[in-house]
């Protein structure tokens, strides 16, 4: 470990490692914080591929494409942060699975739907729900995933 902090300080100035160490500490508290309201909010059915998630429907076609640009640069800014809290400090698996959740590409239900199931992650969640009154989130029974597609337009 010492090696590779000696590394580190031969790559970078004192001043960076510094900026990047109170970075690190931002996104830690700030993932304490956002990552369980944001879970908690989430309807109990949310990573159930069987139940359509249609996304501001019904709405302004502008504001709907506003809103889904939006919506995937804070996905992307979630994934990236949760793929660095894979080895920095940090709630890095349910990161990544909030990031995922906010973006829009071909399998995503899918994709989520697989690492909620996820024994650890998904006792996790549902732990924290619990913690806020929550019902637990309900996962579409095995099997199912290669049957549906995804419904999140």
């Amino acid at each position: 470990m010492t090696e590779w902090i000696t590394a580190l300080k031969g790559l970078f100035s004192p001043g960076v490692l510094l900026k990047l160490a109170i970075v690190s500490a931002v996104v830690f508290v700030g993932s304490l914080i956002a990552i369980p309201f944001m879970l908690v909010r989430l309807p109990a059915d949310y990573f159930d591929i069987r139940i359509p998630r249609p996304w501001m429907r019904g709405r302004n076609p502008i504001l709907r494409t506003i809103g889904r640009v939006v919506k995937n640069v804070v996905g992307v800014l979630f994934l990236v942060a949760g793929l660095s809290m894979l080895v920095l400090p940090g709630q890095g698996l349910l990161t990544i699975l909030i990031g995922i959740s906010l973006m829009d590409f071909p399998g995503k239900r899918r994709l989520e739907a697989r690492i909620v199931g996820q024994p650890l992650v998904f006792g996790a969640v549902n732990s924290l729900r619990a913690r806020f009154g929550k019902p637990e989130f309900v996962l579409a029974p095995a099997g199912t995933a290669e049957k549906n597609q995804d419904i999140s337009v």
